[in-house]
């Protein structure tokens, strides 16, 4: 079964951009364009990752981690942060433990693919592949 991934950004673009680069490696991709719809699928859902921007309107991805970790069912989602580069993530933020990792952007696709790679491991379509080839 698919490793599920939850991707949520206010801007269009970033999220087609983000759930073809996943979906086209074998993983399930599930999306939202806030923190506040990210937090009502992630409780419904379960994904095995989150990855949200963090500056979003609503909810912030900030306090989106801060519910997840809230909630007994979603408190160890691992959660990948997007932030541009005038938005910092202090250290205290960091504390947060469903806070898993931070990018820039901009960032390449490859970039968040590895990330959820090292984060999840790789899809079931990946190591199928990796099996026949072997």
């Amino acid at each position: 079964m698919a490793s599920k991934v939850l991707i949520v950004d206010d801007e269009a673009h970033i999220v087609q951009v983000v759930s073809l680069k996943l979906r086209n490696a074998g993983y399930e991709v599930l999306t939202a364009v806030d923190g506040e719809e990210a937090f009502e699928i992630a409780c419904a859902e379960c994904p095995d990752l989150i990855v949200t921007d963090f500056q979003m309107p609503y909810m912030t991805g900030l306090e989106l981690c801060q519910a997840l970790a809230s909630e007994t069912t979603t408190t160890d989602i691992p959660v990948l942060i997007l932030t541009a580069r005038g938005y910092a993530l202090d250290d205290d933020d960091l504390q947060i433990g469903n806070i898993k990792g931070v990018l820039s952007k901009p960032f390449s696709p490859r970039a968040i693919l590895q990330q959820v790679k090292d984060l999840i491991g790789p899809s079931d379509a990946d190591t199928s592949r990796e099996a026949d080839a072997a």
